[in-house]
């Protein structure tokens, strides 16, 4: 699959990213699968230009089995449009495809995945991005950007700046939307706002 998936171009390509989301439909690389409703595979255009990360799946993708259609998708897909970015040319995804909770009654809280799950779903980034082969790349967040350049580091420490990816790519990080959705101060979650389109477009140019 490996093999396949660096080589692969055009229906090739169409046909081994299948593939793959296929085979991630039963990953058991770590435990999350266990409680988790389904793997949420990325998902986009083959040959997009522009693919964007995430953490993980929420509630509502866990559910829906695809990424990015809940609060914080919604959230995105406003930022792309003022962005001036056309959703539909871009592959999402996540650096975790199964969704981490705490249950607090009939609720399913999010809890942030660990260095050892962001690792073992790592795999499953590099084969997209095999697949894929994006000219430029948004970290959304923490998680997205410790998948990616390989350790853990800090948004303040790279946001606005160039990243160079190990595997040749090139990549920027801003904030992932949830972050603005749980920010009670509604004017300084505006400023947020812009800041975050500003990056959006900074990336994708």
């Amino acid at each position: 699959m490996v093999e396949t998936a660096v080589t692969a171009s055009g229906d090739n390509a169409e046909k081994a990213w299948r593939a793959l989301r296929d085979e991630a439909a039963h990953c058991t690389r770590c435990g999350l699968y266990a409680c988790a409703t389904q793997t949420v595979f990325g998902e986009g255009p083959v040959e997009a230009d522009l693919m964007i990360v995430g953490e993980q799946p929420g509630d509502q993708e866990d559910l829906a089995g695809r990424p990015f259609v809940g609060p914080a998708g919604k959230l995105l897909d406003r930022a792309l449009d003022d962005a001036k970015i056309d959703r539909g040319r871009v592959y999402v995804t996540n650096a975790v495809k199964h969704f981490k909770f705490e249950p607090r009654g009939k609720r399913r809280i999010h809890a942030k995945p660990n260095g050892g799950e962001i690792k073992a779903c790592r795999w499953w980034i590099d084969q997209e991005r095999a697949i894929i082969r994006p000219r430029h790349t948004i970290l959304l967040g923490t998680t997205a950007i410790h998948s990616l350049i390989g350790k853990a580091t800090t948004l303040t420490s790279v946001r606005g700046r160039r990243i160079d990816l190990p595997d040749g790519g090139v990549a920027r990080a801003t904030i992932h939307p949830s972050f603005l959705l749980r920010m009670p101060d509604r004017a300084r979650a505006e400023q947020e706002y812009a800041l975050f389109v500003a990056d959006l477009k900074a990336a994708a140019e």
